[in-house]
């Protein structure tokens, strides 16, 4: 009798997402290829560095009347967490469905996590990987939506009352226009 043959492993779909960054116009975000079974924990750490944010605040996925976070950041278990390290973003979403991911819970950034669709995976690819986007990240601590939409006015005008203040806490430079894919990737990348 000659032994079983196993059956080679069935490649694990790749999901292409769109996350976008909600009540901002004209709309900020990023298509993103990343494997079905990616667990929430790893996307939220692939969503920081394509967003452009710098995971300095706590966060949490919800679906439908699910909160889904970092157990760690809940010492107290007052924000009643599900384990984003236990589930995986095909067992919670398909091709269509959208689940929702907010971070820093004091300026309120929400976005809509879309799977647009599944494909077949390229072993040429190494993923995750953005493909596209759109916009700047909104710089940390900058007031959520509204406190966005004052500073770039600020910066657009140069006779705006905050102009100065806001150009300095900037930095000295800020296009809420600019995205460089190249440069997402490279942060992406460095999550391995």
């Amino acid at each position: 009798m000659s032994p079983a043959r196993k059956r080679p492993a069935r490649p694990v779909p790749i999901f292409q997402i769109k996350v976008t960054l909600e009540h901002i116009e004209p709309a900020t975000w990023r298509r993103l290829l990343l494997p079905s079974n990616l667990n929430l924990g790893k996307l939220h750490h692939v969503i920081q560095e394509a967003m452009g944010w710098t995971n300095s605040h706590l966060h949490q996925f919800i679906l439908r009347d699910r909160r889904i976070g970092d157990l760690r950041a809940d010492d107290s278990g007052e924000l009643e967490f599900e384990d984003e390290k236990k589930l995986k973003l095909d067992q919670l979403v398909g091709p269509g469905q959208s689940i929702r991911y907010e971070y820093d819970f004091g300026d309120g950034w929400n976005h809509e996590v879309l799977v647009e669709k599944a494909i077949e995976p390229d072993e040429r690819i190494h993923y995750p990987i953005c493909v596209a986007g759109a916009r700047a990240c909104p710089p940390e601590d900058c007031g959520g939506p509204p406190g966005y939409e004052n500073l770039v006015d600020a910066l657009q005008d140069t006779e705006h009352d905050e102009h100065d203040q806001l150009l300095t806490w900037v930095g000295g430079l800020f296009d809420p226009e600019s995205f460089d894919v190249n440069a997402v990737n490279r942060r992406i990348w460095q999550l391995k």
